[in-house]
């Protein structure tokens, strides 16, 4: 209850106000202005964005009867951004807001429940305060001194993803996504073999390294040994079933083959969820062959590691225990916003080990606090982002069982689709799912029914570019497509839409046949 008295203070009005401890009055001084004018307000320009954020980029953007895209085509939208192009004074605020509107307008809006374009997609509304207040503090993480929640806050999130990947005294550390984690495995990877590297670089070894992985895997293996200055000539590739994985017999035989040419193995990297058909490779069947030649094993499990919180789903992952490191991106299967990766290890102490430069300036080791939360010298970055606040949100609102949940549904609908495809007359489904990836053919009537020869293949091979131009104009959903090896192009729908429903699957099917049907 407030009570205004009459007095006034410096053009401030008293106030008496009953304090509910204690039920005492006190005085309170306040504006005598019942609102400051908007210019006077903090942050007029945020509190002008923030409701079109979220009205029409979250709110609408989510809604399934609106386009998933407004498409143009470059030279068009360069026209229409007229704004683009910075000049020496300054813009005025209805005009910046102007251009964020036309920014929300023009861009894909990856959180409708219809992109299922690339690896990541969908939108949790804790994640994304997680995000928001991230860049409101504003802070990097590789110290406590300026960092102190975050850094205990990383600490707990390794701890829940150690164990699920049974790394229960490992360690681990965000970085920028899958493909630098990816590239911190072979770094530590190497280190743990020859740790003379770190100070003498690659001229102190005899043979050259060479690190295996299918022919399936993701390119960034390949990028890292570049960077890493391996090169890719000893990258040696194994061959693959018909699925998509590893062929344990042909990674051992890959490794005599290069213990032959005088060079020296050292790092195995198996795939769990290859990125175009979903594939698992045979983790436990491959550590079998790493434990016999004594190779680092990782697991890239960036996009399909997600799978060892179902009970369902996980015996995927079988084997994942006996790794030495794994990538997991909790922006793609778990849905948290990009960018959120990590690299894992079980190997304790080895990120600093590697990694470290002990810069003076920032890891002074007679501070007043413990400075094992001082996590900078894991990193290979100086500057790093917190990352870890939009994961602890979205876990800590969903909990184990929540996300389990999520990630169960994510594979029933692609399960669901899988099966309603081969239902269906004009589809042809690649191969039965793994993780949620459904690759599939759609047959234009003047194709059925046709013998499957060369030139039929090379007609097929033109339908799906087809198909995405007329969904990108349209608006109506968004679904990759690639040839792959002997396959010509074929759609490859992904479900990491957290939301997704049969519905969805429903309307993808008819959809592709009503953008297809005349073709």
């Amino acid at each position: 209850m407030l009570k205004i008295s009459e007095p006034m203070v410096d053009n401030r009005k008293v106030v008496q106000s009953e304090i509910s401890d204690g039920n005492c009055q006190k005085n309170i001084l306040v504006e005598k202005h019942e609102k400051l004018p908007l210019e006077d307000t903090p942050f007029p320009f945020l509190k002008s964005l923030i409701p079109m954020m979220l009205t029409d980029g979250l709110e609408e953007g989510r809604k399934r009867n609106n386009k998933v895209v407004e498409f143009v085509h470059p030279k068009e939208l360069k026209k229409r951004l007229d704004w683009m192009e910075i000049s020496g004074e300054g813009t005025e605020d209805s005009k910046l807001l102007d251009a964020c509107a036309d920014i929300i307008k023009y861009s894909v809006k990856t959180g409708h429940p219809r992109f299922c374009n690339q690896l990541f997609g969908g939108m949790d509304e804790y994640s994304l305060a997680g995000s928001w207040l991230t860049e409101v503090l504003n802070t990097s993480q590789y110290t406590y001194e300026v960092a102190p929640v975050f850094t205990i806050m990383e600490k707990s999130i390794y701890k829940k993803l150690l164990s699920f990947a049974g790394f229960e005294n490992g360690e681990g550390i965000f970085c920028p996504g899958g493909s630098v984690a990816n590239m911190y495995a072979i770094n530590i990877a190497r280190y743990k073999r020859h740790p003379e590297i770190k100070t003498k670089g690659m001229t102190a070894l005899e043979k050259p390294l060479v690190l295996l992985t299918s022919e399936k895997c993701h390119f960034s293996i390949k990028k890292a040994a570049i960077l890493l200055g391996i090169g890719t000539d000893y990258v040696y590739t194994v061959k693959t079933d018909a699925r998509g994985c590893m062929i344990p017999e042909d990674l051992d035989k890959r490794i005599e083959e290069a213990y032959d040419n005088g060079l020296e193995p050292f790092f195995v990297n198996a795939t769990a969820g290859t990125t175009v058909r979903g594939a698992y490779d045979p983790i436990d069947k491959i550590a079998d062959v790493c434990k016999k030649h004594r190779l680092w094993l990782h697991v890239d499990g960036a996009w399909g590691g997600s799978a060892l919180m179902s009970r369902t789903y996980r015996h995927y992952l079988k084997g994942i225990e006996r790794a030495d490191s794994m990538t997991w991106d909790p922006h793609k299967l778990m849905g948290a916003p990009l960018q959120c990766a990590v690299i894992l290890t079980r190997h304790k102490d080895i990120l600093k080990q590697c990694n470290s430069a002990c810069a003076a300036y920032l890891f002074q080791q007679d501070k007043f606090y413990d400075v094992s939360y001082d996590t900078g010298d894991m990193s290979i970055q100086c500057s790093r982002k917190v990352d870890v606040l939009k994961l602890w949100m979205l876990w800590k609102a969903k909990g184990d069982t929540g996300f389990e949940k999520d990630i169960d549904n994510a594979f029933h609908c692609s399960r669901y689709l899988a099966q309603k495809l081969k239902r269906t007359p004009g589809f042809k489904l690649l191969d039965e799912p793994q993780c949620t990836n459904v690759c599939f053919w759609y047959i234009p009537h003047s194709l059925r029914d046709q013998p499957e020869t060369e030139e039929w293949w090379q007609k097929l091979h033109r339908v799906a570019p087809a198909i995405k131009k007329r969904m990108m104009e349209n608006g109506s959903m968004m679904i990759g497509y690639q040839p792959d090896g002997k396959y010509v192009n074929f759609f490859r729908m992904i479900v990491t839409n957290l939301d997704t429903t049969e519905e969805d699957m429903d309307f993808l099917v008819d959809e592709i046949s009503r953008l297809g049907k005349d073709l």
